[in-house]
C-alpha cells in the first residue's frame, strides 16, 4: 500500500499565518525607531528587542495552543515536545536589514511533523506581503496562488543571495560565466521572490535550520525545488538553494565547488 501523506488542517494553516503576521506587527513597532538598541550576540550577529519580543510572542501563543508541540527558535533554548511535531521560527530573518531600516526583513514560521516540513510562512511586514504554503494546499501570496517562474535555463536567470561574503571566488566566477543576473535580495525575502516567480533562484551558502525551515514546503507547493548546495533535501544541512526547479540541477552543477561540504 502506498504511504498516506498527512494533510494539514485548514485552520492550522490560517493560525500559522495569523501568528506570523502578529509577530510582524510587533516588529513594526520598533522598525526605523531612533530608540532601537542593537546588541551583538556571541557570534557577532545583531539582535534587538524586536527579535526577542517577536519570539516571545510566538512561543507564548504556540505553547498555549499546542502544549505538546516542540518549539525551536533563534533566540531562546529549544523546548521539547511530546506530540511528534515541532514549530521552527525565526522572529526576524534579516536583522541586519531591519536595523538599517531596510524593509526586506521577514518573520519565518514552520511546522515540522514526522513526514518533514508540513507548513511554512514567510511574512514581510514592512512590505505588507505574506507567502505561505502547506502540504497539499498549494502556495499563496496574500491569498493569491503563487507559482515559480517558467524560465528554463540558467543563462538569463535571476539568482539572489543574502550576501556575497559567504561565496567563494570559484563560485562567483562560475555564476558570472553562466550569464546569470546576480542580486542580493536575500534572507527570507529572496525565497519569497522565487516562490512568486519574480526571480529564478535563491542561494544561501551558510544558513541555520530556522533560516530555512519554511522553504521546502513553500517551494514544493509553488512548483519549485529546494535542497542544500550538496543537493540534499531538507532544511537542516547548513545551506539552502531554492529555484523554479527548471534551473536547479544546472545551478547546483555551476556551484559544484561549493557543494562538497554542504
Amino acid at each position: 500500500m502506498p504511504a498516506v501523506t498527512a494533510l494539514v488542517p485548514d485552520e492550522l494553516v490560517a493560525e500559522a499565518v495569523a501568528l506570523a503576521r502578529a509577530a510582524g506587527e510587533l516588529t513594526l513597532e520598533h522598525f526605523r525607531s531612533p530608540e532601537l538598541a542593537v546588541e551583538r550576540k556571541r557570534d557577532g550577529t545583531p539582535v534587538t528587542e524586536a527579535d526577542r519580543g517577536a519570539e516571545r510572542l510566538l512561543r507564548r501563543e504556540l505553547a498555549a495552543r499546542h502544549p505538546g508541540d516542540g518549539i525551536l527558535g533563534e533566540e531562546e533554548a529549544e523546548r521539547s515536545g511530546t506530540s511528534g511535531r515541532r514549530w521552527i521560527l525565526d522572529p526576524i530573518d534579516g536583522t541586519k536589514a531591519f536595523t538599517h531600516g531596510v524593509p526586506l526583513y521577514t518573520n519565518l514560521l514552520a511546522l515540522e511533523d514526522p513526514e518533514g516540513i508540513a507548513l511554512g510562512v514567510i511574512n514581510m511586514p514592512a512590505l505588507g506581503e505574506t507567502v505561505w504554503a502547506a502540504r497539499g494546499h498549494g502556495c499563496f501570496c496574500n491569498g493569491v496562488p503563487a507559482r515559480v517562474s517558467g524560465h528554463d535555463r540558467l543563462a538569463g536567470a535571476y539568482v539572489t543571495t543574502s550576501s556575497l561574503a559567504a561565496w567563494s571566488e570559484p563560485a562567483l566566477a562560475a555564476i558570472r560565466a553562466a550569464r546569470v543576473g546576480l542580486r542580493t535580495w536575500g534572507d527570507g525575502y529572496g525565497y519569497a521572490l522565487v516562490a512568486t516567480g519574480r526571480v529564478e533562484a535563491m542561494v544561501d551558502p551558510r544558513a541555520a535550520l530556522y533560516d530555512l525551515a519554511p522553504m521546502p514546503v513553500i517551494m514544493a507547493e509553488a512548483g519549485g525545488s529546494f535542497s542544500s548546495l550538496g543537493g540534499h533535501a531538507g532544511p537542516g544541512r547548513g545551506s539552502g538553494v531554492a529555484s523554479n526547479g527548471r534551473v536547479h540541477a544546472e545551478l547546483l552543477a555551476c556551484l559544484g565547488g561549493e557543494a562538497a561540504s554542504a
